[in-house]
């Protein structure tokens, strides 16, 4: 909260959760109910995801300010391009909810899941903290949404649970996934079969699970090994792999 301008609004994070209406906290509510401004990300041509999953909290009335990707599809995080557009395109974003906080108006950034977990107010966070009064509302992550949908443990006693981008080499993956008792990989989407392959050289592939739109009225799960893997998955995707089994 240091170095906030006098009377200027408060910049809140808002975790909408993993999909599921109903799985939005209290307090988010409460702060969706009274703030004047609400900024949500989403592609182009799209409602947004983080903004549908709150749409039932929101009173109506309210200023909505939407944060339009310049991409439409996933661009890898290595690409010069990446950085290129995003980092303008955070500065743009960030001084558009600047200018309502300076005026005194509070604002509050819906977040997929957890704000602090692969979450892109992290960005505005970055940019804004230092100046604004601030507060994060902590969301429940995708991944307990999916192993939830799942209906499985995830880990047990003493396991090491490891998170991954999807994003990552099949090297790299296949390294890190030796080395854990359990694993949750993110940021599936188009990256699947590279996770399905690096799964099978860490002989994982049998425990992985698929999981997709985990806590949503679609929301399905299966064995990863059951699944072609040549293509895709939705957004709202993880691949889980529980830890170890039996009684303790």
């Amino acid at each position: 909260m240091s170095g906030a301008e006098a009377g200027s609004g408060t910049l809140y994070g808002v975790g909408v959760g993993p999909g599921d209406p109903e799985l939005v906290t209290l307090k988010a509510v409460r702060i969706l109910r009274a703030v004047p401004v609400v900024a949500f990300f989403a592609k182009r041509g799209r409602v947004g995801h983080a903004r549908t999953i709150a749409a039932p909290h929101l009173p109506g009335g309210q200023q909505e300010l939407r944060l339009e990707y310049p991409f439409t599809t996933e661009v890898p995080v290595s690409e010069p391009r990446y950085a290129d557009a995003m980092r303008p395109f955070y500065d743009a974003c960030a001084e558009r909810i600047a200018d309502h906080l300076a005026a005194g108006r509070d604002v509050a950034v819906l977040c997929e899941g957890d704000p602090f977990l692969y979450g892109s107010y992290m960005y505005l966070h970055d940019r804004l903290a230092g100046r604004f009064g601030n507060q994060v509302v902590p969301g429940v992550p995708g991944m307990g949404g999916c192993w939830a949908q799942a209906g499985t443990p995830i880990a047990q006693g003493d396991d090491v649970l490891t998170v991954l981008p999807g994003t990552l080499p099949e090297d790299e993956l296949a390294r890190r996934l030796v080395a854990t008792d359990a694993a949750v990989v993110m940021k599936v989407g188009r990256n699947l079969p590279r996770i399905r392959a690096a799964l099978a050289r860490a002989g994982l592939l049998e425990r992985a699970l698929l999981v997709e739109r985990g806590t949503m009225a679609d929301g399905r799960a299966e064995p990863l090994a059951a699944h072609g893997g040549e293509c895709g998955v939705p957004y709202f995707s993880i691949v889980l792999v529980p830890g170890r089994r039996g009684a303790r």
